[in-house]
């Protein structure tokens, strides 16, 4: 999509939205002399994610609303207000939809704010306060809400097709189009083995609904107080998966590192959580070392379709900025990979034919920002795996 198409769109966006507001309740609020200010009130742009959505904020006296343009023909905000009202309605605090309009593919939302989770945990983990745990465990409680209470009926599984199609997404991106490799019969073998292995743990778990990336850039301090209940967005790829999903990608977060013991406490809070509320049993069959082998193997899952999504996106979609965060993530799929026989065969070729190929390529996206100087440490362990 061209410059001139996307500002054409974000015009008819702002357009849109001041009528939107204008008809629905300023009027409340003193409108007369409000309506002749929201016409000269500007868009601000608040962010692009790793999708084809753009996100602006207007502001009017003290209130303000997040503006979304979501083209549709890559966007569906159908399923964006239907997941949005079936996360709220199972206890999560999701921006509330004021307006859409599906045809056009612009929504107008309840603002949130601009705090992130990922800040204050590095501030967190920089000085070695408390507030970490009280996010994490904040972040942990609502998604034993949504666990306990999601209706997952309502939302498409989580099944092998689409476990396969992602796990993909490395083979392709990664291995073939970022690296340059071409993968022979026998390496081909080897990941498929891999992948159906990984298919068949996370198909074992026990389902529930699953945000599908719920991490500390999708988790907002509402309001500057760390006990509230995290605001929750980029929620509509959700799906009924495993159970640890969710956990994993919160505990072992791409863009943030904390020790593994520290994770393992996290982790089995967590399913102590689960098991009070009914979530998981509590028999020999769920013990907590099983809980963490789930955990540990989906997260190789999402960990390593995550190296072929940033690859993507830096490919296709020309988003280059993730391409600083692919050592982290490679250090947490050899590390966990080193602590799981079956996957050995895979952490070997890994460690041999491509890491130190993705060593020297990856160089050249190195950048200091805070969150990659915060973990240069993590980013340099792809080296220190045995």
């Amino acid at each position: 999509m061209g410059q001139g198409f996307m500002d054409h769109r974000k015009s008819a966006l702002a357009a849109w939205a001041r009528h939107c507001l204008a008809e629905g309740g300023l009027e409340e609020k003193g409108g007369a002399k409000l309506l002749p200010r929201l016409a000269q009130a500007e868009v601000e742009t608040v962010s692009g994610d790793a999708s084809f959505r753009r996100y602006f904020r207007i502001r009017l006296a003290s209130s303000s609303w997040v503006l979304v343009d979501a083209p549709p023909a890559h966007e569906d905000c159908h399923r964006f207000v239907k997941i949005a009202r079936l996360f709220r309605e199972a206890g999560l605090l999701t921006p509330r939809v004021l307006a859409v309009d599906y045809e056009q593919g612009f929504m107008l939302l309840e603002d949130f704010g601009d705090t992130l989770y990922l800040p204050t945990l590095l501030q967190s983990r920089a000085v070695n306060d408390d507030n970490a745990d009280q996010l994490y465990t904040a972040a942990m409680a609502a998604l034993i809400e949504l666990q306990a209470n999601g209706k997952s009926s309502e939302l498409a599984p989580y099944d092998r097709k689409l476990l396969r199609t992602e796990l993909s997404l490395f083979d392709n991106w990664f291995c073939e189009r970022f690296l340059g490799l071409t993968l022979n019969d026998e390496e081909k073998a080897l990941l498929d083995r891999t992948w159906t292995f990984l298919e068949d743990a996370a198909l074992a778990q026990v389902p529930v609904c699953v945000h599908r990336d719920y991490h500390s850039r999708n988790l907002m301090i509402i309001g500057g107080d760390l006990r509230h209940a995290p605001g929750v967005i980029d929620f509509q790829d959700a799906v009924v998966g495993a159970c640890t999903y969710d956990l994993v990608s919160l505990l072992r977060d791409c863009y943030i590192v904390w020790p593994q013991e520290r994770v393992r406490e996290w982790a089995l809070q967590f399913r102590s959580a689960a098991v009070k509320r009914g979530i998981l049993s509590d028999d020999d069959v769920s013990t907590a070392e099983s809980f963490l082998r789930d955990f540990d193997l989906m997260g190789q899952q999402r960990h390593i379709k995550v190296i072929g999504i940033f690859c993507r996106l830096h490919l296709r979609d020309g988003k280059p900025r993730y391409m600083a965060d692919v050592p982290l993530v490679i250090g947490y799929v050899l590390r966990v990979a080193a602590q799981h026989p079956e996957m050995s065969e895979f952490m070997q070729w890994f460690q041999s034919k491509v890491l130190p190929l993705a060593q020297r390529k990856l160089k050249a996206y190195a950048v200091e920002t805070d969150v990659v100087a915060a973990d240069a440490l993590e980013a340099d362990a792809i080296k220190e795996v045995p």
